[in-house]
């Protein structure tokens, strides 16, 4: 009996060796699986303020409205004395262009702040961002000169400021900073709308 059992054991140690690798094997196995799966799987999006501020700044030309428009305008200057016109001082010319001014909100400003799963973004006010005229569309009619009191370029260089001025004016009445800052709310509610977790709580300000 003892001599069969010692006849038995080298299949047992081999049993033995067999199983411990294959049992490597396994282990090794789902470890490479494991990182595979893990380096495909898509990242959880993070929650980190700088990110975020960013992000927003990236879209700072997105979240911008422009007004565009048609200007006519008459300048006239002539000597005077004492409430008197002085004769041949008068001169005058009328102008038309087209211009378009853009408005928004400088989303690198913006501050985020992260608490937990609550994400609370301030933007800072709407304002105009840059107003061009376009040079091609500029023309003079009308032109008037005077002897005594020339025509110069400063004279058209003033007036186009004077103007540029009272068109913003008008654009502001029309309500083009508040439709700027609705467009920047949109674009910044979008934006991390898909960037965000989804069990993220966004506020906006």
């Amino acid at each position: 009996m003892n001599a069969e059992r010692e006849g038995i054991r080298p299949f047992k140690t081999l049993k033995y060796l067999v199983f411990g690798i294959l049992l490597c094997l396994a282990v090794g196995a789902a470890g490479f699986l494991g990182g595979r799966y893990a380096a495909s799987r898509p990242s959880e999006p993070e929650l980190s303020a700088v990110v975020l501020e960013n992000q927003l700044a990236e879209i700072s030309e997105l979240a911008s409205v422009s007004y565009r428009y048609t200007n006519m305008a008459q300048f006239e200057n002539k000597g005077d004395f004492y409430g008197i016109t002085i004769p041949f001082t008068t001169k005058r010319f009328i102008l038309t262009y087209d211009g378009i001014i853009k408005a928004g909100v400088n989303l690198r400003g913006a501050q985020v702040s992260v608490l937990e799963n609550r994400v609370t973004v301030t933007l800072p006010q709407a304002e105009i961002l840059s107003h061009e005229l376009d040079e091609n569309s500029v023309e003079v009619f009308d032109e008037r000169n005077s002897l005594f009191n020339p025509l110069t370029v400063e004279d058209f260089t003033a007036f186009q400021t004077e103007q540029k001025a009272a068109m913003e004016t008008k654009a502001l009445e029309s309500g083009l900073l508040e439709e700027a800052r609705e467009a920047a709310l949109n674009s910044v509610r979008l934006l991390l709308s898909a960037a965000l977790p989804e069990d993220a709580v966004l506020t906006l300000k």
